[in-house]
């Protein structure tokens, strides 16, 4: 793992981005924002997920009274998302949002990106600039003929500079992308460039599988190399979803470490238990652990005390039975039925 980029450190609510901060994690909601009850009953469930950060769209003047009853039902942050309308933004400001995602060449003339710098310097409201390969300004994108990396990091920083000709630097940037490698190029190239803090994330990623596949090596290889402080994995599915697969990142890649870590071999003809049935249990049991362990699920003596002999607990399967280990020392031989329970116990001990 690569020492983390330093980046400028800003307080949002009652956390912060960037800098020394843990990388947090975000989502956005996905019920039609005149559903109020329905966008108050997601944002609860993403609380309760863990979620960190909380966008959602503000299409209009009547979006904005969704503020109030979020910020009333959870203690996340909150992100208001707002396109070319500067109003909607001084709206969301005077409302008590936490964050306000817009792009000041996108409102209109100074007047208006000098308003916005003005209200959100006064309430302490960071601003994110989010650019993307399909919304480059027609001047950038016919001098570099493409959505290129350089391309959507040059239209990142036509922004940042609108909003600090107002004095305003709490800034966060994203420059994303559905091309994985074009997404982490203009990353790598907006962390020279900057220090602001980065929002990392593949656009537009698909549903639930590709979307976790592309989002885990755009965001991971970034954040193993020092890049990000915050992400989403953006998923055409439910929002929660994004949040687990997030969280699944950052345990991948050592950044989480206040849950436990699961190991599990694929199994192979030697193995002579349900070792993929009894792995998929465990997951689901360890699902509210907050231990810091390596738990081990081996499908033999070959892959088992030894192979995951760094596994603070573990079983290695046998003939119908298993073996319990602890830090590569077998504990007791155990039958197949009750190898979960006996494992669960052994856990409960640490």
């Amino acid at each position: 793992m690569a020492e983390r980029r330093k980046s400028k450190k800003i307080k949002i609510k009652n956390t912060f981005i960037g800098g020394d901060a843990p990388i947090l994690v975000q989502s956005m909601l996905n019920v039609p924002a005149q559903d109020i009850n329905g966008s108050v009953e997601q944002a609860k469930e993403l609380a309760a997920a863990g979620c960190q950060i909380i966008r959602f769209a503000v299409p209009d003047e009547n979006a904005l009274s969704l503020i109030e009853p979020i910020k009333n039902a959870v203690d996340v942050p909150l992100v208001a998302d707002i396109h070319f309308d500067y109003r909607l933004a001084l709206g969301a400001a005077e409302r008590g949002i936490d964050k306000i995602r817009i792009n000041p060449g996108n409102i209109g003339d100074d007047s208006r990106v000098k308003a916005v710098a003005d209200i959100c310097r006064q309430k302490g409201i960071p601003i994110r600039i989010g650019v993307n390969s399909g919304s480059l300004e027609k001047e950038i994108l016919a001098r570099h003929g493409a959505p290129t990396p350089a391309a959507m990091v040059e239209s990142a920083m036509y922004h940042a500079r609108l909003l600090e000709k107002f004095d305003f630097d709490d800034i966060v940037i994203s420059i994303k992308s559905s091309d994985v490698n074009t997404m982490i190029s203009a990353y790598e190239l907006a962390a020279e460039e900057c220090d602001y803090p980065l929002h990392l994330g593949v656009t537009e990623a698909g549903t639930e599988r590709m979307g976790i596949i592309k989002s885990a090596v755009g965001i991971g290889s970034l954040l193993t190399r020092g890049i990000g402080d915050t992400i989403r994995v953006s998923l055409s599915d439910a929002p929660v979803k994004e949040v687990f697969a997030a969280f699944d990142i950052l345990k991948a890649i050592g950044l989480k470490k206040d849950c436990p870590y699961l190991i599990s071999c694929p199994t192979c003809g030697r193995t002579k238990i349900d070792l993929i049935g009894l792995a998929k249990q465990v997951e689901e049991r360890l699902v509210n652990c907050k231990k810091p362990i390596k738990v081990a699920v081996m499908g033999c003596a070959v892959n088992g005390p030894g192979e995951a002999k760094e596994a603070d607990i573990g079983v290695a399967g046998g003939d119908g039975s298993g073996l319990l280990f602890k830090k590569g020392k077998i504990l007791r031989k155990v039958p197949e039925e009750n190898l979960l329970e006996e494992l669960m116990k052994e856990i409960e001990k640490l």
